[in-house]
């Protein structure tokens, strides 16, 4: 619904990555005040590339975690550069820079610099500053005049700071807490365990074998990043029916092997798999997602993480009884995510404002409780809640603001690589026969609205 309203609030985003970063822009062109907290020492969220580890938690058994970023040194985006930037801001090559369509970490992490010279994000966003505590100022008073009291400790100098808000957005980012499963003998296995987490090059697993938990993009990647070094890798999957694309590429390595579930750990060093194999393994890397953790915000139990469904939210997005001063941005995954994060930020900057408003508080619980029914009905198990993987989704987001429905050579771009991925898993990102589409997109708004001098 849209109003006629212009209020100015004073607004707290947490987190200066990619969903920070267009949040803090969004809000700051609806006229809020903003102020960005991040605790790195730089912009760029899970993109800002840590390599050192060696203090970390192996398995990230801690509730928060030194090391934000998972990035390992080899990475490249499993998407073309192409779909990946904001509507009003392309992903474009530069001189002298990474020129891949898929390209290395670092150059999405350029982009999200340039993005935030380009709009003037940093006088916004205090760096090396940490939050510790997000609670409500006049709780129980709930409503639409409800403030934050936000504490945040500046790193080296360990000042501590506490301020008010009218409200405060949650972009803190979901690849960070690891996500580990329940195995038999776990805590007594006596050699390595990891999570990927803190995985950054495979030089230490030289001549080890390898046990790699979990086939997804990450665990795929690590395990055929190792084949050169480690003497063998078993690469456990929930399932052997994979991909031809996996196929393939196991059957170029004689040292690459598909394993089922892992059925117990044993203290000599025994991995036991669900089909009765069994190998002598020097490391488990745990390649087994990652949990959504919000450690710094009180909200007295109105908002919980249950099993990675982060609840009552209203399109991923607004707590119902602490909407809109509360929100949540960046939850959903398996999405173009850029695009979606862009129309997220202009909802909440523009429900802030009072230039549209939400439903009831009825309605939006009803239609929270609609989404988890629809999912249980799919077969969806609560831990990927936040799992979207549908364009309608996002097009039907996009509508509450009057945002453009994602472009078509977007989506199908994205399609593409998925299909190509699926059958050629180790070339991808450098063999691909979409040039066609790729000459629509690039004759689109998206890259043609702006000046080669903002870029």
């Amino acid at each position: 619904m849209v109003s006629e309203r212009n209020l100015s609030k004073n607004v707290c985003v947490i987190g200066a990555g990619p969903s920070g970063l267009v949040a803090a822009r969004e809000l700051r062109k609806e006229g809020h005040n903003v102020v960005v907290l991040e605790q790195n020492h730089d912009v760029g969220g899970q993109w800002l590339y840590e390599p050192k580890v060696e203090h970390e938690d192996p398995l990230g058994r801690t509730n928060v975690q030194n090391v934000h970023s998972s990035i390992y040194a080899s990475l490249r985006l499993t998407s073309p550069r192409e779909i990946m930037g904001f509507t009003d801001f392309p992903f474009v090559v530069k001189k002298g820079r990474d020129s891949r369509r898929f390209p290395g970490h670092r150059e999405l992490l350029l982009y999200l610099k340039d993005f935030c010279e380009y709009f003037r994000l940093r006088e916004m966003i205090r760096l090396n500053t940490k939050v510790e505590y997000v609670g409500m100022l006049n709780y129980p008073e709930f409503g639409k005049d409800l403030r934050w009291i936000v504490k945040s400790k500046e790193k080296e100098s360990e000042m501590g700071v506490e301020e008010v808000f009218d409200a405060v957005v949650v972009a803190t980012g979901h690849y960070s807490q690891p996500r580990l499963p329940n195995i038999k003998g776990m805590d007594a296995w006596r050699r390595k365990q990891m999570h990927s987490h803190i995985y950054r090059v495979p030089n230490p697993f030289q001549d080890e074998v390898v046990v790699v938990v979990g086939n997804s993009l990450s665990g795929q990647d690590i395990g055929m990043e190792l084949v050169d070094v480690a003497k063998e890798i078993y690469l456990s999957a929930k399932s052997l029916d994979v991909s031809e694309g996996l196929s393939k590429v196991i059957s170029k390595h004689n040292n690459l092997h598909l394993r089922p579930q892992i059925d117990s750990l044993h203290e000599d060093g025994r991995v036991l798999f669900e089909d009765g194999t069994l190998v002598v393994a020097d490391t488990i890397i745990y390649c087994t997602g990652y949990s959504y953790s919000f450690p710094f915000l009180d909200t007295k139990g109105i908002v919980v993480v249950d099993d990675d469904r982060v609840g009552p939210l209203y399109e991923h997005t607004f707590p119902p009884s602490l909407a809109p001063s509360l929100s949540f941005i960046g939850v959903p995954r398996k999405l173009i995510g850029f695009p979606f994060f862009e129309s997220q930020a202009k909802w909440i900057a523009q429900l802030l404002s009072g230039k549209r408003t939400l439903p009831s508080w009825d309605e939006m619980m009803q239609s929270i409780k609609e989404f988890y029914s629809s999912r249980e009905v799919a077969g969806i198990p609560k831990h990927n809640t936040h799992d979207i993987a549908n364009f309608e989704y996002c097009d039907k987001y996009g509508d509450n603001i009057g945002f453009p429905h994602l472009e078509e050579w977007r989506k199908e771009l994205c399609l593409s690589a998925l299909r190509n991925a699926d059958i050629n898993l180790d070339t991808y990102r450098d063999s691909y026969d979409d040039g066609e589409m790729l000459q629509e997109a690039y004759q689109s708004p998206h890259f043609t609205h702006l000046g080669p001098e903002a870029f």
